[in-house]
């Protein structure tokens, strides 16, 4: 079995890592909510939090400070806008029509999306823009964290 070995990231973009820890723990707790039966409104409820508090703001950094430094035309940054439009619909959707199905999609892809970025896009930042680039991404991203509330109901603990 082939070992994967943690990535290490540049100072600069760590925080954008950071945010995708949170979304794999996101992803995590609504499979978790799913196994152990959680009512769906309030998986639903919960998504809607995640998407306005965390995932919104997460995007917003990645769409207006990050891409403005790499080739629009590059097929990553293409892959990247075409998966937060399809994260962003989906998303939508759970607010009118909440659904199993759709939720257990939209982890899948919000799975595979961070996996991306992390080991593709992430990556390819690195390599091509220049410290001073990498360092004027970094100014741009706000000290403080995106969300001053907490998520009360644990319902990914299984009782």
């Amino acid at each position: 079995m082939e070992e994967i070995k943690p990535l290490k990231r540049s100072k600069e973009l760590a925080p954008l890592s950071r945010e995708h820890h949170d979304g794999l723990l996101f992803v995590w707790k609504i499979n978790q909510g799913l196994a152990n039966g959680t009512p769906i409104e309030t998986l639903c409820n919960y998504t809607l939090w995640f998407w306005t508090n965390h995932i919104k703001p997460h995007f917003k950094n990645e769409e207006k400070v990050l891409i403005k430094f790499l080739p629009s035309e590059n097929v990553l940054v293409q892959q990247m806008l075409k998966e937060h439009s399809m994260i962003r619909d989906l998303v939508l959707t759970l607010d009118k029509e909440p659904d199993p199905g759709s939720l257990q999609l939209l982890v899948n892809l919000m799975n595979d999306h961070i996996r991306f970025e992390e080991r593709q896009l992430f990556v390819y930042a690195e390599e091509s823009l220049t410290p001073e680039q990498l360092q004027e991404i970094y100014k741009e991203f706000p000290d403080d964290p995106h969300c001053d509330t907490v998520w009360k109901d644990e319902f990914w603990v299984k009782k």
